[in-house]
């Protein structure tokens, strides 16, 4: 069929998750998404909460099946050639929706066409189809070189990365509720004194480091220095302050792997009456302003949830909803960031 050339790549992208301050749960899901021309596939999807099939947390033959599923070497799951793009990130079921396209040859070329949203065996294009997305043609080459990439060497397929992160600090009962949290949607979750008394090889299994703020200064740069003689690579993350959400969503933010340029979410700050926001593509935000009251328990508010487009937003604030010691939390389908409200 006729279809003007795109490039196609592959890019690590990210499902935050998280505890919302309704007291819902998200799950965190590390994936690979699709980049066409240079931009997640995922971005021109508007607000979709959804992950491609080539997830990192799924056992590694079925990661396999998907990935021979893109390169045509296997059948289509779905009747009329289709083939899921993005699907629920909670589970697998069709029942859920998700995002379908028929996938196939031409010539040495493959193309991507006929996009839509399906929730059943068949699917109706005039009513779910994607009109402005697609279709796409790849060099067949470049195609199979990107997707090849993910497949194991020759043997057993190894397990998936486990997610896991080291909590550090004095408040036991705070990161006692933090890695319950963490656990809940996804995330492993040790707690310990130091770092010092732990394996190379241990050290080496973490993603991150959490620190809490009663951490000394020389008990920090210990805990880097037995981190760098494993030679480990993870993000150190600074509570801000002691409430578990907000301390999810700064997890989250660093085991976020994706280059900036992939994000939706890229800039985050807050005063007593504005919050500036940035983000690259059109997509829904909600803002969540966490206080600290005088008696040292928790408050939360929801101050903004909409649609914005793509650039920097100012965001005014109601000064109570921030006052005192408070964080601000931007969540958007993909990114989470969070940042201490300045006063004056």
């Amino acid at each position: 069929m006729s279809a003007p050339y795109a490039t196609f790549g592959l890019a690590p992208a990210m499902r935050a998750g998280g505890v919302l301050a309704n007291g819902d749960h998200q799950v965190h899901r590390d994936f690979m998404d699709f980049l066409v021309d240079g931009r997640p596939l995922l971005f021109r999807l508007s607000d979709l909460d959804a992950v491609s099939p080539l997830a990192s947390d799924v056992p590694p033959a079925i990661f396999t099946t998907h990935v021979r599923r893109l390169l045509l070497e296997a059948e289509a799951p779905l009747a009329g050639g289709r083939y899921v793009i993005y699907g629920c990130p909670e589970c697998e079921s069709l029942e859920c929706g998700a995002v379908t396209a028929v996938i196939e040859r031409d010539g040495t070329d493959v193309v991507w066409r006929d996009f839509a949203w399906q929730t059943y065996e068949s699917v109706d294009l005039e009513q779910g189809g994607y009109r402005d997305i697609g279709p796409y043609r790849f060099d067949g080459e470049q195609y199979r070189r990107e997707l090849e990439r993910l497949l194991p060497p020759s043997g057993p397929a190894p397990a998936p990365a486990a997610r896991r992160i080291l909590l550090i600090g004095a408040r036991v009962a705070v990161l006692a509720r933090l890695a319950a949290a963490l656990r809940t949607i996804g995330i492993g979750a040790d707690i310990a004194a130091d770092a010092t008394l732990v394996s190379a090889e241990e050290l080496r299994a973490y993603r991150a480091v959490a620190f809490g703020p009663a951490v000394t200064e020389p008990e920090r740069t210990a805990v880097r220095q037995a981190f760098e003689r494993a030679g480990a690579d993870l993000e150190y993350v600074d509570g801000l302050v002691p409430v578990v959400p907000v301390l999810v969503a700064q997890v989250e933010h660093a085991l976020d792997r994706g280059a900036p340029a992939q994000r939706r979410l890229v800039r985050l700050d807050a005063t007593d009456g504005t919050a500036t926001v940035e983000v690259t593509s059109a997509c829904r935000v909600s803002l969540v302003a966490y206080r600290l009251d005088r008696l040292s328990r928790p408050r939360s508010q929801e101050v903004f949830n909409g649609f914005l487009e793509p650039g920097e937003h100012r965001i005014p604030l109601d000064a109570r909803s921030v006052k005192g010691r408070a964080c601000l939390v931007a969540r958007t389908t993909g990114s989470v960031l969070v940042a201490p409200v300045v006063h004056g």
